[in-house]
């Protein structure tokens, strides 16, 4: 077979090519290796040099590959380590620099509840709750409808209500709907309400005595209608569209002291050129008469047993200002004939500027703009926990209670829901337990859980401790030795107690979240691992750059022009 000779010439430019290809290869090659030696006598990390020393034996090179693999290992681990405690762990809780007086914090919201629910109006006319209740049993077992004979109408909405304020563990689990029309229990609970300056018979507030009207409002919580003072109307708390916002009274006179400057909140404190006299109300010094004093009575006569059981008189809740007052959850009892002293050692915790720039899952807490909430305005953990549990029980009983937080067009629940929504609540804390318990424990499933209510605690947040110290206090030995013998004739019955609420301290010790490993911290820790373990540093790395880039062209050049 005759060959060409274009074929010849290609062939010959093909081994051509090759050659060239060998020899650029065989200089890459050449190039490399010197520079790679050339670092190796240069470079300032450990070890290294004697992995590019041609005259030491291949066994001590073996050596120190083996060395230098297991320092790269620790290396990985130890950086690892503090990587996991960069991300997971940023942030510390501890106490801050300074004490904080109490004049930069409100004095507590204190919210009063009496356990007499229902005060007859005329003795003797209208039936009890325990004579109704009594009533209702029997009906519910002989022909499961109640129709009691001589009941008006009114009674029996009040009846319908006191059901839900009253002790609800003697209620029977399958109680049936009561026939009637829907109720608004906030109007039903007004109605049935004692007279307010008959319950609180006195009130002083620093050195201002006066009318009690003049410092509480009425608050309706889950044990029924309460007064608070202290606390942030239900406009600045709740939204627009609320049964809560619709229904505020109009403001107290300490609610309206007029002020131009930024309204107070929990993160931003009060203006630095607020007056002494601003809302909520503050205090300058400890002690009992830099607080709020209570005189508050009841009677005899018109305790109901039936209603609240064998303890009467007041619960006492003292929470934040922002926060709605759950009485049921924590509260001070106030017995009849007592005087109580309360002691309030004020817990309140800050955060430093540094953390807001970090997620909220990382620093595990909310800034208020951070988390909204649907039914208020103001983000706590104590008002997010509220809304979380009025949606679950929306969803598993059709309706809420008549104190949750609410639109306008949500059902409010009925007799038959009682025992509904107190298993909400309980079935809401097993579902937040397990979901904590499966997070904590890593389970790859844990994302199938239920959607938390994902309510962590606010960024800045304030809670009271209290210290409780109470005597006996005799209403009638007093009267006997003072000679008064009128105030008995126009409060037959009485049964008074006296309350004084104030600060023990006049500074406190704020606790403060602050950054505990930042990317300074974080890039020192990595620095001295890497110089204990390889003498490895920023300009280590410059040194790296440098040869396997600058130096490699050059070397590269030097060997083609050679």
């Amino acid at each position: 077979m005759t060959i060409t000779d274009s074929e010849l010439d290609r062939s010959k430019s093909i081994d051509l090519t090759c050659r060239r290809r060998k020899k650029a290869g065989s200089v890459a090659c050449e190039g490399f290796i010197t520079t790679y030696h050339e670092y190796c006598r240069n470079t300032s990390i450990h070890g290294v040099q004697y992995l590019g020393e041609q005259e030491r034996p291949f066994r001590e090179r073996i050596f120190w590959l083996f060395v230098f693999l297991i320092s790269i290992y620790g290396c990985s681990t130890l950086i690892q380590s503090a990587y996991t405690k960069w991300t997971e762990t940023p942030v510390i809780v501890s106490f801050a620099e300074k004490s904080t007086p109490v004049w930069n914090i409100p004095f507590p919201a204190v919210t009063v509840c009496s356990e007499t629910k229902r005060v007859l109006k005329q003795k003797g006319k209208e039936t009890t709750y325990a004579d109704l209740y009594s009533q209702f049993r029997e009906d519910m077992r002989a022909s499961r409808v109640f129709r009691p004979e001589n009941v008006s109408a009114l009674e029996m909405e009040e009846f319908r209500t006191l059901l839900h304020v009253c002790s609800t563990q003697i209620i029977e689990e399958d109680i049936p709907l009561i026939a009637g029309d829907d109720l608004d229990y906030f109007d039903v609970l007004q109605r049935m309400l004692p007279q307010f300056d008959r319950y609180f018979f006195y009130c002083r507030w620093l050195s201002r005595s006066g009318e009690c009207e003049t410092f509480f409002r009425k608050t309706l919580t889950e044990e029924g209608i309460c007064y608070t003072f202290n606390g942030l109307r239900a406009t600045e708390i709740y939204r627009d569209d609320t049964y809560q916002y619709q229904h505020c009274g109009e403001p107290l006179e300490m609610e309206n002291i007029s002020s131009q400057h930024t309204p107070w909140t929990l993160e931003t404190g009060y203006a630095l050129d607020s007056d002494v006299e601003t809302f909520p109300a503050r205090v300058l010094s400890a002690g009992a008469r830099s607080g709020i004093f209570l005189a508050l009575q009841s009677f005899k006569q018109e305790v109901d047993y039936a209603c609240r059981g064998p303890v009467q008189g007041f619960k006492v809740l003292l929470h934040a200002p922002d926060d709605v007052p759950q009485v049921s959850k924590q509260f001070v009892r106030i017995p009849m004939g007592k005087e109580v002293l309360i002691a309030v050692k004020p817990n309140m915790i800050t955060m430093s500027s540094g953390i807001a720039e970090y997620h909220p899952v990382r620093r595990q807490c909310f800034l208020s703009h951070e988390r909204s909430l649907r039914f208020f305005k103001v983000y706590t953990e104590s008002n997010c926990q509220l809304e979380c549990l009025a949606n679950f029980t929306l969803t598993k009983c059709g309706c809420v209670k008549f104190s949750m937080p609410r639109n306008m067009d949500m059902p409010v629940c009925g007799e038959d829901k009682i025992h509904c929504y107190n298993r909400a609540e309980r079935e809401l804390l097993v579902r937040e337990f397990k979901r904590v318990n499966a997070l904590n424990a890593g389970r790859e499933n844990s994302r199938g859980v239920e959607s938390a209510c994902n309510c962590m605690p606010a960024c800045t947040s304030l809670v009271y401790n209290t210290e409780i110290s109470q005597a006996n206090f005799d209403l009638e030995e007093m009267l006997v030795a003072e000679g008064d013998t009128e105030f008995l004739k126009e409060y037959p019955g009485s049964q008074m107690s006296r309350l004084s609420i104030y600060f023990k301290q006049s500074q406190f010790i704020t606790s403060k979240r602050s950054e505990l490993y930042g990317m300074t911290e974080f890039l020192a820790n990595c620095g001295g691992i890497f110089g204990l373990f390889m003498g490895f540093s920023i300009l280590s790395l410059v040194e790296m750059i440098y040869h396997f880039t600058l130096r490699l062209f050059t070397n590269l050049k030097r060997l083609v022009k050679g």
